[in-house]
């Protein structure tokens, strides 16, 4: 009986010292990824904004006032929405004061291709710049975006990513109308 009782004491004691060794290693490549990911984010917002950055470029000045149909957003509008958007968002989601007030871009009076390329970038750079600021550990904090639903801010920031693209895909169509070839998909 007491030969039993050291063999399980003896593989409870191994049994143990594998967990704790599993879950050291399990937590160690957790903070790796997250450590990834904070880099990741920013490489993808960088990429993000190259990329936006080409549909500025390619759409002529005439362009930036063209609308497909009297109801919508002009191209200028539709980019200056996306900048809001990455202002109010990240700033939410990252905890740093927007410079911007709420729905100033597209409010501006200056549509030219200069300003609004301008307004756009420097919107790009406040993700960037304040996304490049958080640790990996606060991308799983959780925030009450928008005072409505409760998230990540790697999350939140994921719906920020996900609401420029759609509006750079909108605009698209906008370049065709134009006559203009939008530049070539930039997945990397």
């Amino acid at each position: 009986m007491r030969i039993s009782f050291i063999f399980k004491l003896k593989n409870y004691m191994e049994i143990r010292k594998l967990i704790t060794t599993l879950c050291l290693v399990l937590g160690i490549a957790c903070f790796a990824q997250a450590q990834t990911s904070t880099e990741e984010t920013v490489k993808e917002w960088e990429r993000a904004k190259a990329y936006t950055r080409e549909y500025l470029d390619a759409m002529p000045e005439s362009g930036y006032a063209l609308k497909p149909t009297p109801e919508m957003r002009s191209f200028a509008e539709q980019l200056l929405h996306l900048t809001d958007a990455n202002y109010g968002f990240a700033a939410a989601a990252t905890g740093a004061k927007s410079p911007v007030g709420q729905g100033a871009s597209e409010k501006s009076a200056d549509k030219s291709k200069a300003s609004v390329t301008k307004q756009v970038m420097a919107g790009y750079d406040f993700v960037i710049d304040n996304v490049r600021k958080m640790t990996p550990a606060q991308l799983s904090e959780q925030i009450k975006l928008f005072n409505q639903l409760e998230m990540t801010k790697g999350a939140a920031l994921g719906k920020l990513f996900e609401h420029q693209t759609h509006h750079r895909g909108q605009t698209t169509v906008y370049l065709r109308l134009a006559g203009v070839t939008p530049p070539q998909e930039k997945l990397f």
